[in-house]
């Protein structure tokens, strides 16, 4: 038997399958607080529960788990993010009820005024502080994966300016700084933190100013390619 047999011949159904899926991990930054996107979940099971927005994998519609991620964000949120990252597999016999389930995790930051007026026509979606979630009784493992998305996220602020995504078009470097402390967990050196971002040539002056009450800050953006610059050393030395 050659191989163009054997494949013409193959019935995939003779071998039980997981279940797959994939879950997004999206977090923004509002109110001075960082916050995760969740959906209530409108069946079993676990209906009833906030969860992560996700679904399973549609083999006649998906090429790819980008595929599905980003169909499942807009249909159960109308939200499509700037980017995505895959975080992380997890499968096991005991995280969904309905059977052995692997689950592939995509987590990304995003601002949240580019995602508000979609929020606002969709009734059970919802970006929730970080703290309030902690506390909450989430679906599935859903409660696991946010952790293991926020010290990505953490790492990311370590070394990048990845988190800027989740801030408006245009935003002042003290804005920058806090983001960043709010994700590593710590105060940032000031100057430190303004000469390290700097140096590296990663942002554009808009020419403007706001002022909080206080002296004007200038306004920056990220240039097209900053996300992926990592610094050589992390931004807490």
């Amino acid at each position: 038997m050659d191989e163009k047999q054997f494949l013409a011949e193959y019935d995939k159904r003779q071998y039980e399958s997981p279940l797959l899926t994939v879950d997004a991990v999206l977090f923004t930054y509002h109110e001075e607080r960082l916050k995760v996107l969740l959906v209530k979940r409108s069946s079993h099971p676990d209906r009833g529960k906030w969860g992560l927005p996700g679904g399973f994998v549609d083999l006649e519609r998906d090429k790819t788990l980008e595929d599905t991620v980003l169909r499942k964000l807009k249909e159960k949120t109308g939200i499509e993010p700037p980017y995505l990252e895959q975080l992380q597999t997890i499968g096991n016999a005991g995280r969904d009820k309905r059977g052995w389930s692997v689950t592939v995790i995509y987590t990304a930051l995003m601002a949240y005024l580019d995602c508000e007026a979609h929020l606002d026509t969709v009734a059970d979606a919802q970006w929730l502080s970080l703290d309030a979630v902690y506390s909450m009784a989430l679906a599935f493992d859903h409660q696991l994966i946010i952790g293991l998305a926020r010290e990505r996220m953490r790492q990311k602020a370590l070394y990048s300016i990845v988190p800027a995504y989740a801030l408006p078009e245009t935003f002042t470097l003290p804005e920058l700084q806090h983001l960043h402390e709010i994700l590593i967990g710590k105060p940032l050196q000031k100057k430190s933190f303004r000469r390290r971002i700097e140096q590296a040539e990663l942002l554009i002056d808009v020419g403007e100013k706001r002022s909080d009450g206080g002296r004007p800050a200038t306004l920056y953006r990220m240039k097209q390619d900053s996300g992926a610059y990592t610094f050589v050393r992390n931004l807490e030395d």
